[in-house]
């Protein structure tokens, strides 16, 4: 009769160390955690240049493989011209965590590179904008 007590208080003990367990592992996700850090903030001006990224994960240092990029904007906002914006088209990355786009600039001066990316296995969207400049 012990033995029966004893063995449902073990089994009873690891099923909420498990539960425990999961509920802790989802908690820890943050889409916080991650974002876009440019590679080279300069380009010459012209076309089919190539803008480099890579996504991080900000609580490990680790590059993001497989992210889903669904929003690119290029556009001259920096410099007052918003509405001067150039198509942007994504390029196979060298290596895990790189994203790489193809985008021509018209002129030189301040360019806005706007990002919006799902992560596998997170909620929300990770948004960066950065400002390249292009030059002659």
């Amino acid at each position: 009769m012990n033995s029966s007590r004893y063995s449902r208080a073990l089994r009873g003990a690891l099923i909420a160390m498990a539960a425990i367990g999961m509920a802790g592992t989802a908690a820890l996700a943050n889409i916080n955690d991650y974002k876009f850090e440019l590679v080279d903030q300069t380009v010459q001006a012209g076309p089919d240049k190539v803008i480099t990224v890579r996504l991080m994960d900000t609580k490990t240092g680790k590059p993001v493989p497989d992210a889903v990029i669904f929003a690119t904007r290029l556009d001259m906002a920096p410099d007052g011209m918003q509405e001067m914006a150039t198509k942007i088209t994504q390029t196979p990355g060298s290596e895990p965590g790189v994203y790489k786009f193809k985008a021509t600039f018209g002129m030189a001066g301040r360019w806005q590179l706007s990002l919006g990316a799902k992560v596998q296995g997170e909620t929300g969207t990770v948004e960066n904008q950065f400002v390249i400049t292009a030059q002659k």
